[in-house]
């Protein structure tokens, strides 16, 4: 239509977006230019050279930036991608280290300090076990192929010990004894052939973790040009009132039993234990006062905790500066 703001959109494809991506579900007074592309590939041509108004990025790169009151972009509380991170252990198969907690003075590679996913997972290390991070040496590599590099400034805490390697692979040092265990959203190409899971059972530890804590991890944000807003402060809530529902139909559609949504077997009763766990809303976008908008601010808040801790962030940040006031009042009652 004509008079519509002409926007670029870079997202990875996910089942709760694709009715924003498919422009079955407008957002009103936009038009979206979707840009589908591997996530790596979002979050390094973003977070490096803003290509596009909108775009899908890891929750830590934007923490870090927002702490270096880096201000040219932010985020909506669109919590795009969101995973329990006690599956990212990974140990040579048959090793000596059979829990989180023997991971004390060992070696342990990365993909990157400042990855979403390693925050989590170091904060619960460090919060949840106890385990001090400085009693671990941390090497940064690619999972798969060497050449990754930090895309954020670190203020590292002291005493934190941290070595990069740009010319090997997280998956060959752990095959050949470099390392001793590896933490990675990612899993190594060697995984089932010579790796495995340091907490193969996983899934039972990450419900009671959730329990424990009312932490459900939030990996990647929708993000916005500030310049966008400024001009257009409208977008903002348009955007959001666009993703929720495109997100909504999408936890309908896997809630529906009269035809297979997506391929799996007992997806229904899947989606039950969803709900009973983390609400009806079981994939909850917002912060306000709800029980979704809860276990976001519960979220957020230790985050911004453990990224302050860990050095990702240069200052501890607060849950309600990380988006903007126009779109977060509309979550307080």
């Amino acid at each position: 239509m004509i008079n519509q703001l002409p926007l670029t959109l870079a997202l990875g494809p996910y089942d709760h977006t694709r009715d924003i991506t498919d422009g079955s579900v407008p957002v009103e007074g936009v038009r979206l230019r979707p840009l589908n592309l591997p996530i790596e590939e979002i979050f390094y041509r973003f977070t490096m050279y803003r290509e596009w108004d909108i775009s899908e990025m890891s929750t830590a790169k934007y923490l870090a930036l927002r702490a270096q009151d880096d201000n040219s972009i932010q985020a909506l509380p669109i919590f795009i991608s969101r995973a329990f991170r006690h599956s990212m252990f990974y140990v040579k198969a048959n090793s000596a280290i059979k829990r989180p907690q023997d991971l004390v003075g060992k070696r342990v590679g990365i993909p990157e300090w400042a990855q979403s996913a390693g925050i989590y997972g170091r904060g619960f290390l460090s919060d949840y076990l106890g385990i001090d991070l400085k009693s671990i040496k941390w090497i940064q590599a690619g999972v798969n192929e060497p050449g990754r590099i930090e895309k954020v400034k670190l203020h590292l805490p002291e005493g934190v010990r941290y070595t990069a390697a740009p010319d090997k692979s997280l998956n060959e040092m752990l095959l050949n004894g470099e390392i001793d265990a590896a933490m990675s959203a990612r899993a190594p190409d060697s995984m089932g052939n010579g790796i495995e899971r340091l907490m193969p059972e996983y899934q039972s530890l990450e419900e009671q973790y959730f329990k424990d804590t009312n932490i459900y991890p939030i990996m990647h944000a929708l993000v916005v040009k500030s310049s966008i807003l400024e001009q257009h402060p409208w977008v903002g809530m348009n955007l959001y009132k666009a993703f929720t529902i495109a997100k909504n139909q999408s936890l309908e559609r896997l809630s529906d039993v009269t035809a297979s949504h997506a391929p799996l077997a007992w997806l229904k009763e899947y989606t039950d234990r969803m709900k009973a766990l983390f609400g009806d809303d079981f994939f909850p976008y917002g912060v306000g006062s709800d029980v979704g908008g809860q276990i976001n601010r519960a979220t957020l808040a230790a985050y911004c905790k453990f990224g302050f801790e860990q050095g990702v962030c240069k200052r501890q940040l607060d849950v309600d500066e990380l988006f903007p006031k126009s779109v977060l009042s509309s979550f307080k009652v």
